[in-house]
């Protein structure tokens, strides 16, 4: 590198800092942004660029006056290097990261389908640190292969290693703060309940909706019945549906408090030995979850990692009449968790409380929205 004039350092920074008038021949210690409002924010001169003249009426015209000679400490790293650390220490299973950090950030991506699960706790505690951080997206959304997940950096261009290392800590302690957890493709059993539609005196309106959403997952339907509001009935026909191979029940209608309304009470008549009425969540408040052990309907579950590996385990989903005429509602928060293996439970369903309302758009933009976040 040539000679160059070089100012005192900034205190903190590990930092030497020279005009940029006089720094032909400098190797950049770090990527340079330029903005161009509305149009272009990115990576203008890349870490390890060696400054030419005609280089120098560019760094001015992007705002840069000085450009910094870096000197890192032996209890300091360059952000290139925190952030593939950070990333090492935050990807799960199924999640991964390519290449090197641009602009100091490193992106973690999905390496398959499924649902992403974000230990949020872990995560509050990685981002208090200061000098580090990590933005993901939502806890529970479903994602594809190659998207991106989240991006972490160091946000000085220098960090002390020990903030690093407590950040790696952070995440390693958790398990991972990032995980993707492969999406099943259902055998669903679907029954549609309700006098006026088994008697044909109006049309069904559930069976497409339900088909439709099941198939986003590549599910298979296994049968569509339809049964009065009688609880004998119900019950028989999940039976029946159970014995031509769905692993997945879902009831429509006869969930609300009216004396006809027997679907929830069908259920309980499995034997299931877990049911959960009622969501915390707009449309969506009367919806039911059980969960029916397929060889013996009385006998315990002590193991659900253990039923969804064997498929002994069916869980149950009840959807009220909102579903028909709603785009999205709480069986959409609920059944990408069910065909991940999740065990839906009371605190599961009450935790959809906090951005269970739906705001109604005039356009759907779901999953891009605050609804189930």
């Amino acid at each position: 590198m040539c000679d160059q004039k070089v100012s005192d350092s900034q205190p903190g920074t590990g930092t030497k800092v020279i005009p940029v008038d006089e720094a032909v021949g400098m190797i950049m210690p770090h990527d340079i942004t330029e903005i161009i409002p509305g149009k272009f924010k990115g990576r203008a001169f890349k870490k390890g660029h060696i400054v030419q003249k005609q280089d120098i009426e560019h760094l001015k015209r992007i705002g840069k006056e000085h450009l910094y000679l870096l000197e890192i400490k032996d209890d300091e790293i360059h952000e290139n290097d925190a952030a593939i650390a950070m990333a090492n220490a935050l990807a799960g299973p199924g999640v991964a990261f390519e290449g090197e950090p641009s602009e100091g950030k490193i992106n973690l991506t999905a390496e398959t389908d499924g649902l992403l699960k974000v230990k949020h706790h872990a995560l509050t505690e990685f981002n208090m640190l200061g000098e580090v951080m990590c933005a993901t997206l939502h806890n529970n959304y479903v994602v594809k292969k190659g998207q991106v997940l989240a991006g972490t950096r160091a946000i000085p261009l220098v960090v002390k290693k020990p903030v690093v290392d407590e950040a790696v800590r952070i995440a390693e302690s958790a398990g991972s703060i990032l995980s993707i957890i492969p999406i099943r493709k259902p055998k669903a059993g679907i029954v549609i309940t309700g006098n006026e539609v088994y008697h044909g005196e109006i049309q069904d309106a559930f069976e497409k909706v339900i088909t439709d959403k099941i198939r986003k997952f590549n599910g298979e339907i296994t049968g569509i019945l339809f049964a009065p509001d009688n609880a004998t009935f119900i019950e028989d026909r999940i039976r029946e549906l159970i014995d031509a191979g769905a692993d997945l029940i879902i009831t429509t209608g006869g969930m609300s408090v009216d004396p006809d309304d027997v679907t929830r009470f069908a259920i309980k008549n499995l034997g299931v030995e877990e049911l959960h009425y009622g969501s915390p969540v707009l449309p969506g408040a009367m919806f039911m979850v059980a969960y029916l052990q397929k060889t013996d309907h009385r006998s315990q579950i002590t193991d659900y990692r253990l039923q969804n590996a064997d498929n002994t385990c069916i869980p149950i989903l009840g959807i009220p009449a909102c579903g028909m005429y709603a785009s999205i509602t709480v069986f959409d928060l609920i059944l990408p968790r069910v065909l991940a293996g999740e065990r839906i439970g009371r605190r599961e369903i009450a935790e959809l409380g906090h951005g269970g309302l739906c705001l109604k758009c005039e356009k759907c933009q779901y999953p891009v929205c605050p609804f189930g976040k």
